[in-house]
């Protein structure tokens, strides 16, 4: 039986600042637009931390069943490593995924945006099917696309939108920004695993693009944000608070582009992890700036 401390680490609690960060970001673009809602966006972190954390316990069920986690480097596999049992695993993912939707449900009743339920479903489907189900879509080549879409767009614009009433440019943008570097995060995540699973026929886009132009995309999916903050500065210059996390897009890049491998390769992902959290607090908070110096 599994201790406490390998469910915490089989949550992957390194992975959290990619549901921190969006909302953070959202936040800081609905005080700009005049409406920053402290239960709101509390509701909003709530759903976003439970919803990674579900998705992370469901990955570890799925790839444990399919038998493609036992030889993987990187963190605790709970089914994997024979640690928990499947079950356990998967109630635990369950357990997480309905907390979201209670919490998301509040806070659309909270709104009156009703149909963000809809939105609120796709997202725990996607949560579940990413490595669950009988065509798993992360098998496919499409977790960037999820993560995109779910950890990007939708987690900074729903955020401002459920305490704002209406979605911008601004937060389009803004969610393109934590999309993309939440893209870099799997992204690299998946440059070290890439060896083993195109063993087990887990084709993530790593394996289909090969290792050189994987590792390439990395680079751009780190940087792109950056100009995407630039096109921010349009809305306010306080925006450009954003570029500090520059720095700490280096190492990371310089890593991947040096052909790192298999464990070599960590600290790329918890520097690629702590550059979203950071750049995406920065740039929400030169929002915040600029709303309190109006």
């Amino acid at each position: 039986m599994a201790t406490l401390g390998q469910w915490v680490h089989g949550a992957r609690p390194r992975t959290l600042p990619a549901a921190i960060a969006p909302v953070a970001l959202g936040s800081g673009i609905a005080a700009f637009e005049g409406s920053l809602l402290w239960l709101r966006a509390l509701l909003a972190l709530l759903v976003a931390l439970l919803l990674q954390i579900g998705v992370n316990y469901a990955n570890d069920y799925s790839d444990g069943v399919r038998g493609t986690d036992e030889e993987r480097v990187g963190p605790v596999r709970l089914v994997g490593q024979k640690l928990a049992t499947p079950g356990a695993v998967r109630l635990a993912a369950v357990l997480s995924l309905l907390l979201a939707a209670v919490f998301g449900l509040l806070l659309v009743a909270l709104s009156g945006a009703w149909w963000l339920l809809l939105v609120g479903a796709a997202a725990v489907a996607a949560a579940w099917l990413y490595t669950g189900g009988p065509r798993p879509y992360g098998y496919a080549g499409l977790g960037e696309v999820f993560v995109f879409v779910f950890f990007g767009l939708v987690a900074v614009v729903g955020t401002s939108y459920t305490q704002t009433g209406a979605i911008t440019w601004v937060s389009v943008v803004a969610g393109a920004v934590a999309g993309a570097w939440a893209c870099a995060i799997l992204m690299v995540n998946n440059i070290r695993d890439a060896p083993g699973d195109s063993l087990v026929g887990k084709h993530t886009l790593a394996v289909r693009l090969g290792d050189t132009a994987s590792r390439w995309l990395f680079v751009v999916t780190i940087w792109f944000p950056f100009a995407l903050i630039i096109a921010l500065a349009f809305a306010t210059l306080w925006a450009l608070a954003g570029l500090a996390a520059i720095p700490v897009a280096i190492g990371p890049s310089i890593l991947v582009l040096n052909r790192a491998q298999g464990p070599a390769l960590i600290p790329g992902i918890m520097a690629t992890s702590m550059l979203l959290l950071l750049g995406c607090v920065a740039t929400g908070a030169g929002f915040l700036i600029a709303a309190l110096a109006n």
